[in-house]
């Protein structure tokens, strides 16, 4: 049984997430690259966003008792199989999740130019996933 207040707590935090990264995507990219504290504020954010939606899309898969994921890509195709997320959404989310493994296992080599042309290019993925679930948590309180 899904567990509608975890997966609330968790879009909240998301939505903080989210609302923080398009405050800092409102900076120049000169001065983002030139600021090594709010680079890391960057990174660690897409991380927490991140991982929000992995622990949403986890906890869905479980609750329902659909195929176990392979990998965290993964649990975003399992959440399109089961018709939560659309196939744009489910891509998009499946390439989110591959960033955050750059982030979290290959810290050593991140660009720190693709991370903001991330941060100015798809923060509304993340944003397009959380009303998705959305949808779906207002369709279980119903």
């Amino acid at each position: 049984m899904v567990d509608l207040l975890r997966v609330q707590t968790l879009l909240d935090r998301l939505g903080r997430e989210v609302t923080a990264l398009r405050r800092l995507a409102e900076r120049d990219t000169d001065a983002l690259l030139a600021d090594e504290d709010v680079l890391a504020g960057v990174k660690y954010r897409f991380v927490v966003a991140i991982e929000a939606c992995i622990d949403i899309g986890r906890h869905l898969v479980a609750s329902e008792g659909w195929r176990a994921p392979r990998d965290y890509a993964d649990v975003f195709t399992v959440l399109g199989e089961n018709g939560v997320l659309l196939p744009d959404v489910m891509t998009t989310m499946q390439d989110t999740s591959r960033f955050r493994n750059l982030l979290v296992h290959e810290y050593v080599a991140v660009d720190d130019n693709r991370v903001i042309e991330i941060l100015h290019s798809r923060v509304e993925d993340l944003q397009r996933f959380r009303r998705a679930i959305a949808d779906v948590v207002r369709a279980a309180q119903q």
